[in-house]
């Protein structure tokens, strides 16, 4: 370094750090002193200007100095430690004397009171001085020099305008000072402006400054300041002023052998850093290279650095899959080569959320709908990857959360973040380019980011700069979609408009098992639940009332192929009916494809009798001819004769009946010969919960009236017939002076106030012990249609079984329950036949040979019998052979 016309610092070569410095004044000269800026801590002294040829004769050593060998020698050392000598320019003092071209350059004068006649290097200084004042050179030339004194600007009024007038062009600059190795100070030529330069988009360890005055610094400070130091310091560069927030203008040092910034980042002595980062001019990605390198190779600042994904194996790090599902507006369900189906998190981004609590507690929230460019975000995602090939790149894998430090229950699950191309774009980035989701900040030490980052804050700048999507001012869009599913008088109202329109375009919003599915009409603006026409899928297990419906065969299978071809795809519909609970049934097509007939013949289902009146019936009945045909290993398949399950060509339904009977204890009966029964083995657990929650609510009572009711909600309510708590389940709320309750352990009903309701303590709710009370329905009979005939049987059950021990078996599964087979606990005598025996109830109409028996002996019971609905003779046909019996003629 140069520190003035004749005093330099010197450095020897660096081994292990920074080599010492030393500095040296030349021996018998003088030059001007350089400005200098007056204390700021005292206000009342003026800056000092440059001195006449100061500064040209800094720059004449500067310029032929900086950067190079030189040899010197000592000739004083004062006693407070300068050093005073000579400077030879190269390896040894055979080089050009520093001293005699400054004097005979006219930018020093020669000390001659300490002259010595008999030192020829003094006596030859004198001789160029004179000759150089002969010449007029320098500072001997007529004027006085008045005109090389700088007009230093040390302070800069508004530093966001002048760096805005530089417009982004390279600025000719020498680098003054190096404050650490991404700060430096550069004098701004020609109009010799001081600043402080940070260099953009990286940050080097810093010098920090203690209490007491000291500096520490933090691990390779030294080192990089020095990497900057010994590459920059007093050297001719460009600077790039790129930008000034909060008064400190951003740069870009370029070096005729490089830029700076990139070195430091690929020497592992800096890391990149966001906020600034989106000003660099130079290309960000070159910057995420450089820094990558450093990590890739662990030098210096990185040498304790593991990369997010170092534990897995390249092929789960990229991998090419099929998207099944866009979940909201950040993730997607795709399916792997293997079949596997893993969720993938789109790096860095955050979806559109609401803003504040949602206002209308009492309305339903839906998130894709009621969020401000939800819709928009899933459906911009949905037409462009749903159902393709993408290419996706693991970035890295969050960690599950807690929702606190004593919770065992993860607040987010573990997460595989990555991102997500098709056809060579970014599918985060388009996102936040259209406004449909925000770049998340992080940490400056958090490096579970995108490896895309930098492209996902430029994509939201310029979103923000376009006003789209969520950066707009205008009115947010408002997605006012009916939901008409189970709403029978709403469905019986939209029935008559489907009809007539015959095909209509819908999108598949969710499967819930093979032929059943919630369909979205843009059209209409609506959602509604759709049931496949013309077949029979196995039925999947449903939590119902009662309890878990077990799951029938390949329901899994049947529900996993419908997902794969039309979950999230536009479709068309044929409505053609709809079901008492306000199911609209009809038919299905996606691209030509009738899904009905696709599930019969991959052997997913069954052709069900009402696809007789169908234009497709052909077509299913030859589909489900040829699947059955084809006897496929690695399909299901359903016997036709018999209605049960087929697996390769074997019967699945042809075993045996298999009785596995348990005792349970009857605690209600419902109006439709449904019943609910608790376990015997689980009682004593439900009598301690009991007894330990009413001791609760003894000692601190619900304050009356401070309990909402929402329909779904568990709570506790107040039994009118003792006067005791019970748990509960809020069925409907008709106003708060009615509320329909079901007592989940118990399974009746009862219309209650809400100032009856509490909320239930966490310590009894159902995750502490799970409804006990399980409905059921009896196999193999009928319920009669005739209501006198049907309260009969139920006033005959509430005697002969309510409120006892029972012994139950599962005998199949239905459509809302389970149905069973119950037996007195005493006499072992089975309680559905006991019915069919007294002439009460038929026998239902099913196949499985293990009944051939059961409607042989029904129909003889009440031939002989002549009881209850038999008692007027047979009323059926005689042609009726499905009841098991054909009369004879």
């Amino acid at each position: 370094m140069v520190l003035s016309g004749c005093a330099i610092i010197v450095r020897g070569q660096p081994r292990g750090g920074p080599p010492p410095e030393r500095q040296i004044n030349l021996s018998n000269i003088r030059t001007g002193a350089l400005a200098r800026r007056a204390p700021q801590s005292q206000p009342d002294q003026k800056d000092t200007p440059d001195e006449p040829y100061a500064f040209q004769a800094r720059e004449f050593l500067r310029k032929m100095l900086i950067g190079k060998e030189v040899c010197f020698t000592v000739e004083v050392k004062t006693a407070l430690g300068r050093e005073y000598g000579m400077v030879y320019l190269g390896r040894d003092t055979t080089g050009e004397n520093i001293a005699e071209s400054l004097v005979n350059e006219g930018l020093a004068t020669v000390r001659r009171e300490g002259i010595r006649g008999n030192n020829p290097d003094q006596a030859r200084l004198c001789d160029l001085e004179d000759q150089a004042k002969a010449s007029k050179k320098g500072m001997w030339t007529e004027g006085g020099g008045t005109n090389t004194v700088r007009d230093l600007k040390y302070i800069i009024e508004n530093p966001r305008n002048f760096v805005d007038s530089m417009h982004q062009k390279p600025v000719n600059a020498v680098i003054e000072h190096v404050r650490d190795g991404s700060v430096v100070r550069a004098l701004l030529l020609p109009d010799y402006y001081l600043v402080t330069v940070m260099l953009s988009g990286v940050k080097c360890p810093t010098f920090k400054r203690e209490a007491d005055g000291t500096e520490s610094p933090e691990p390779f400070a030294a080192e990089a300041k020095f990497f900057t130091e010994s590459r920059l310091l007093q050297r001719d560069v460009q600077i790039i002023l790129e930008s000034c927030p909060n008064q400190v203008i951003l740069g870009t040092v370029l070096h005729p052998n490089g830029n700076i910034t990139e070195l430091l980042l690929k020497e592992g002595f800096a890391r990149c850093v966001d906020w600034s980062m989106a000003v660099y001019t130079q290309g960000a990605e070159k910057l995420r290279a450089g820094e990558k390198s450093a990590k890739e190779r662990k030098v210096r600042i990185w040498k304790d650095y593991v990369a997010p994904t170092a534990n897995m194996d390249q092929k789960d790090r990229q991998f090419v899959a099929k998207v099944m599902q866009v979940v909201n507006a950040d993730a997607v369900v795709v399916k792997l080569n293997s079949g596997e189906y893993k969720t993938i998190h789109l790096s860095s981004i955050r979806p559109p959320r609401i803003e504040g609590e949602n206002k209308d507690k009492d309305k339903r929230f839906r998130p894709i709908y009621d969020i401000p460019y939800m819709f928009e975000a899933r459906e911009f995602m949905r037409k462009k990857i749903i159902g393709k090939k993408v290419n996706v790149t693991v970035d890295y894998i969050r960690a599950a959360t807690s929702s606190s430090e004593t919770s065992t229950i993860p607040a987010f699950a573990e997460r595989t973040c990555a991102t997500v191309t098709i056809g060579g774009i970014n599918i985060a980035e388009a996102l936040v380019s259209k406004g449909f989701a925000t770049v998340i900040r992080y940490r400056q030490d958090d490096d579970q980011r995108s490896s895309h980052y930098d492209e996902l804050l430029a994509a939201e700048a310029r979103a923000i700069k376009n006003g789209k999507g969520l950066h707009s001012k205008k009115e947010v869009p408002i997605h006012r979609v009916a939901d008409i599913s189970g709403e029978t008088q709403k469905a019986k109202q939209f029935l008559p408009f489907l009809q007539r329109a015959g095909r209509s375009e819908a999108v598949v919003e969710y499967v819930f098992s093979g032929s059943r599915l919630k369909l979205y009409m843009p059209k209409e603006t609506c959602l509604i639940t759709f049931l496949l026409a013309g077949i029979e899928c196995p039925r999947g297990s449903r939590n119902m009332p009662g309890g878990m419906q077990v799951a029938e065969p390949f329901s899994d299978e049947a529900m996993a192929f419908t997902k794969e071809l039309v979950l999230q795809r536009e479709v068309e519909v044929e409505v053609e009916s709809m079901d008492k609970a306000g199911n609209f049934i009809g038919w299905l097509h996606i691209e030509g494809v009738n899904l009905s007939v696709a599930l019969v013949e991959n052997a997913l289902s069954k052709v069900h009798f009402t696809a007789e009146r169908s234009s497709y019936y052909k077509t299913l009945v030859s589909g489900e001819e040829a699947s059955r045909l084809r006897k496929d290993k690695v399909s299901p398949q359903f016997d036709m004769e018999t209605g049960v399950c087929v697996w390769g060509g074997v019967c699945g339904g042809g075993r045996e009946r298999t009785a596995n009977y348990r005792v349970v204890y009857v605690t209600e009966i419902t109006d439709t010969m449904h019943f609910y029964t608790q376990d015997v083995e689980t009682g004593t657990q439900l009598e301690n919960l009991m007894e330990t929650m009413r001791a609760e609510i003894a000692a601190q009572p619900p304050v009356e009236g401070s309990y909402a009711a929402r329909r779904g909600d568990y709570c506790i309510a107040n039994f009118s017939a003792d006067g005791e708590w019970y748990r509960a389940r809020v069925e409907k709320v008709q106003s708060p002076a009615k509320v329909h309750v079901f007592y989940i352990d118990y399974g009746n009903r009862e219309i209650v106030p809400s100032t009856r309701l509490a909320v239930i303590p966490p310590a009894f709710s159902i995750r502490t012990l799970a409804a006990q009370a399980t409905e059921y329905t009896f196999a193999y009979i009928q319920v009669p249609q005739d209501e006198d005939a049907r309260a009969d049987v139920v006033d005959s059950l509430v005697r002969d079984i309510q409120n006892t021990q029972c012994l139950l078996n599962v005998e199949h599964s239905g459509v809302t329950c389970p149905h069973v087979t119950l037996q007195f606990a005493d006499s072992k005598d089975d309680v559905g036949l006991s019915l069919v025996k007294e002439g009460m109830v038929m026998v239902d109409v099913r196949k499985e040979k293990h009944l051939q028996k059961m409607r042989s002996w029904s129909f003889l019971s009440h031939v002989l019998s002549q009881l209850n609905i038999w008692r007027y003779g047979d009323f059926r046909d005689d042609d009726a052979d499905e009841f098991g019996y054909k009369l004879k003629k």
